[in-house]
């Protein structure tokens, strides 16, 4: 064992009255405003982008000259100015996804403030179920108990809170804790665990190697998708008599409220069903093998240009929604740090033909998956199964270590028609 400090966050539902919401409200929307003029002062400048000093003598001078930008507080205002070089900071990373940094819309930003001092906090547990929290110009604000915060309670995680951030979802205001534990974590390579691949899908959302399945159902019942679609329907009536460039009207944006708390329902069940399910794994399983995907690129467009119009686009489309729903890319972020803490490791290995290709005696063809059949074409094999666990024990055999799957006798072979090794 040893020693570790990890960053974390926890997340807890705020109880604002009218008067503490709009304060935040206005505080989102300056701290949104202050990032787009930041924007312009940087990219609108002739020759090199301005640097930190002059970015911060350019909020010191509109704070001072400007009332409304006196909504949020200064330490928030950094925040704003620190988020902001770091997202040119990643932009200019080569091994960064991040792309360039752009202006925010009022109606496409997500309502944001960041409380960088934790001594400004002053948190206080009031009984089993409730916290009180102080808020710059909002005040003492009471927030939900759920877990024990680090150095706050006797008998918590060892530890201590680093700051916050406040941020609006479609049910209503949150806090998130920035927090540091200190905690005790296995030596990397330590786990007791087996090794696993993974294929993540659509049909089946995670098979294993072991010839096991994770899979979930719906993230809305029936009866909610049924509402949504009606809702969908609804909203585009009311676009229709929406005069363009006039503000939307309280029936309109009543409507997208009750959407996004409908999407935000099945966003929260398909996060909770990742989180128990790589906690599962990450303790099951020592290695923890998947594909190194370039998800971007898997979901782009295919509508095309007017000269070189696309092909299937909608079914292309249904495609890309089914992907993103999913969250892959979540998945796996979730999996390395859970895998890490018990002593685990994740191994990322090329994509290219592991749902082609037959695990048994290394036969690649396209024409042998058929759905989610995969039929090996080489006469002298023939083996038969499920595709999403022969490709799982591919993409485990990619990572170095042969597994033994449905149907084997002791014996695989990799993509890379790497010779026969005892399982």
């Amino acid at each position: 064992m040893q020693k570790v400090k990890q960053a974390r966050a926890q997340v807890a539902r705020l109880e604002l009255s009218a008067a503490q919401a709009a304060v935040l409200e206005g505080q989102a929307h300056t701290a949104r405003a202050l990032w787009n003029l930041l924007h312009a002062y940087v990219t609108f400048r002739q020759g090199r982008l301005a640097t930190l000093k002059q970015c911060d003598d350019a909020i010191r001078t509109a704070r001072r000259e400007i009332d409304w930008m006196r909504q949020l507080p200064a330490q928030a205002a950094q925040a704003v100015l620190k988020t902001y070089r770091q997202a040119w900071a990643n932009f200019f990373n080569p091994d960064h996804p991040a792309g360039r940094p752009t202006f925010k819309a009022r109606l496409r930003s997500r309502p944001a403030v960041d409380v960088p001092q934790a001594r400004d906090l002053q948190i206080k547990r009031i009984n089993r179920r409730w916290g009180a929290v102080n808020l710059p110009k909002a005040g003492r604000v009471r927030f939900r108990w759920t877990r024990d915060l680090p150095g706050v309670t006797q008998g918590g995680p060892a530890g201590r809170i680093t700051g916050a951030r406040l941020v609006k979802d479609a049910f209503g205001w949150q806090i998130v804790f920035r927090t540091e534990i200190t905690k005790a974590v296995p030596i990397a390579g330590t786990h007791p665990g087996p090794p696993v691949g993974i294929d993540r899908g659509i049909t089946v959302a995670l098979a294993l190697s072991d010839q096991t399945t994770r899979e979930h159902g719906p993230w809305l019942s029936g009866g909610e998708r049924e509402h949504l679609r009606r809702l969908e329907k609804k909203s585009a009536r009311q676009r229709a008599t929406h005069t363009h460039g006039q503000p939307t009207s309280h029936r309109l944006a009543r409507t997208y409220d009750q959407m996004a708390r409908l999407r935000a329902t099945a966003k929260r069940r398909a996060v909770d069903w990742q989180h128990q399910t790589t906690t599962e794994l990450a303790a099951t399983f020592s290695m923890i093998v998947v594909e190194d995907l370039k998800i971007i690129n898997m979901v782009r467009s295919a509508k095309g240009t007017i000269e070189r119009p696309g092909r299937n686009v909608r079914q292309k489309a249904g495609l890309n929604r089914a992907i993103t729903g999913q969250a892959w890319g979540r998945t796996v972020t979730l999996l390395e740090y859970k895998t890490r803490d018990r002593g685990g490791q994740v191994a990322k290995v090329s994509p290219a033909g592991t749902s082609q290709t037959c695990h048994r005696c290394g036969h690649r063809d396209p024409a042998a998956r058929d759905g989610t059949r995969f039929s090996c074409t080489d006469l002298a094999c023939g083996w038969i199964g499920h595709a999403d666990t022969n490709a799982a024990i591919n993409i485990r055999n990619a990572a170095g270590t042969a597994v033994s799957g449905r149907g084997d006798h002791g014996a695989t072979r990799s993509a890379k028609r790497q010779p026969p090794r005892a399982a």
